[in-house]
């Protein structure tokens, strides 16, 4: 794995630490972090080590706050100069007319990445704007009893679109409208994202590490083929209609059921070998 300058990158015994390392600007996203996350969710896809990842932001003040203002606005000086210097997600200029354009969600997201390891997401601190990319495209959720979410788009005179669109697929209908509505003056606690489904777990902030280590490496002790098979089923069945989900099971499970893995389990079966599980 190449040498970051926004991330930190670590693996342990077959999981993969991405950490975003802009902590002085609480873990905004530039055009370089954007780069980077593609290039992790990539480069993951061909890893034979890293079996599940977790993402997470330096320091406990905030996981990530959306995309770094000051440079991808910086240079507009007057409401005459919207969008003429604007840039793409790239760093580059976008493309001539309204129907080339370019958005973070397209680099930083590990399913538009084409990743489908499970990604567990350990927010310690505030998740708002574009973090929404992030949170709506990982597979677990687990909050620091201090973390917050919120939408602060339409408070600073932006629409709420790509990120209200990612979060319906994981909060209901009138949270996510309340939630972009009321922009920075309202925030949601861990509690709260709990209670609706968003958050599996909170845990404070101190043991929020240990946490998300024990679902990752629990998850890495699992067959890669069967994993992989089962968060692509379920990303599959939220997409299509039950029809539709049930119809394309038939090629899912043929493809994710991995002989050495079917046979390995069953002879742990038949040796009488159980897992014994903690209560949540």
């Amino acid at each position: 794995m190449a040498d970051y300058e926004t991330l930190l990158y670590t693996e342990v015994d077959g999981v993969a630490w991405v950490t975003m390392n802009r902590p002085d600007a609480l873990n905004a996203f530039n055009f370089q972090m954007q780069r980077e996350l593609k290039d992790v969710w990539r480069t993951l896809r061909r890893s034979k080590d890293v079996r599940c990842a977790v993402l997470t932001g330096a320091g406990d003040r905030a996981f990530c706050v959306g995309i770094d203002r000051e440079e991808s606005m910086g240079s507009w000086r007057s409401a005459d100069d919207f969008g003429k210097n604007d840039l793409a997600a790239n760093g580059e200029p976008p493309g001539e007319g309204p129907w080339h354009s370019d958005d973070p969600g397209e680099n930083i997201g590990p399913k538009t990445n084409d990743l489908w390891k499970p990604v567990i997401a350990a927010v310690n601190g505030m998740a708002c704007g574009g973090a929404f990319y992030l949170l709506g495209e990982v597979d677990i959720i687990i909050a620091a009893e201090h973390a917050t979410f919120f939408d602060p788009h339409v408070t600073f005179g932006m629409t709420a679109c790509y990120e209200s669109m990612h979060m319906l697929q994981k909060m209901p209908f009138g949270e996510i409208m309340r939630v972009a509505l009321l922009g920075a003056s309202e925030r949601m606690t861990a509690k709260r994202a709990f209670d609706i489904g968003l958050v599996s777990e909170i845990v404070p902030g101190e043991e929020l590490h240990d946490a998300a280590a024990w679902v990752a490496s629990t998850i890495a002790q699992s067959p890669p083929i069967p994993v992989q098979g089962t968060v692509r089923s379920l990303w599959l069945a939220r997409e299509l209609s039950r029809m539709q989900s049930l119809d394309v099971a038939k090629v899912v499970i043929k493809l994710g059921s991995d002989p050495q893995s079917l046979f390995e389990g069953q002879q742990a079966f038949s040796g009488g070998e159980r897992k014994k599980p903690r209560l949540r």
